[in-house]
């Protein structure tokens, strides 16, 4: 199977083909925003090989846009974007986001318990926020990261993808987003999920090897 296509028309399938979430209606749309997209072992190929990403946007109508997590990129963030390398976390570089508008910054942030609202970031879910590099870093922000680009789909697309097996969809942790460690993030959510799922996480590299 070749790698998705972000941003092109695919078939409509029923939602309830789609992970749903636990206790909710199958026959009413699952709520993916702030969940896990991890690639199986199915995507054996393109730039969403063995990603994890993580669901920003998703509705029926305007697809859904994330950012992959796990593709740390060779730039320094202090050569890019200097006053936000203080509040960076490790490591401090930018992130290869997605295929879609390789250019445009999308930065995520971890909340301060407490944290106040502010017109600079705008909340994804308790603790979670994309943030306006435009302003000065807020006081209740504790770490950010940064994606040059995104993935996209298109309305219906993703459910596609999905049911054709190249995407898990899993919660999310708080600390995912900002691991100091990207090039473990697969293997450690697969992990942490329930048998037989964690399986999949001693998948070779290299099936033909294996």
């Amino acid at each position: 199977m070749s790698a998705p296509k972000p941003a092109a028309a695919g078939p409509r399938l029923r939602w309830s083909e789609l992970a749903t979430t636990p206790g909710s209606d199958e026959d009413q749309p699952a709520v993916l925003a702030g969940r896990l997209l991890v690639a199986t072992p199915v995507l054996t190929e393109g730039p969403f090989r063995r990603t994890v990403v993580l669901l920003l946007r998703h509705g029926d109508d305007e697809g859904a846009l994330g950012v992959v997590l796990n593709r740390p990129s060779e730039a320094d963030l202090a050569d890019v974007l200097p006053d936000w390398e203080r509040r960076a976390s490790a490591p401090t570089v930018v992130f290869e986001g997605g295929p879609v508008q390789a250019t445009a910054a999308i930065c995520l942030g971890r909340l301060r318990p407490g944290a106040a609202p502010s017109p600079t970031y705008a909340v994804l879910r308790p603790g979670l926020a994309t943030v306006d590099l435009d302003a000065d870093p807020a006081e209740g922000l504790d770490v950010v990261r940064i994606f040059a680009g995104y993935a996209g789909w298109s309305s219906g697309q993703l459910e596609a993808e999905v049911a054709e097996g190249a995407w898990w969809v899993l919660d999310a942790l708080p600390g995912d987003a900002f691991t100091a460690a990207p090039e473990l993030l697969w293997r450690q959510v697969l992990r942490r999920q329930g048998m037989p799922l964690a399986m999949a996480a001693s998948y070779p590299d290299d099936p033909s090897l294996n």
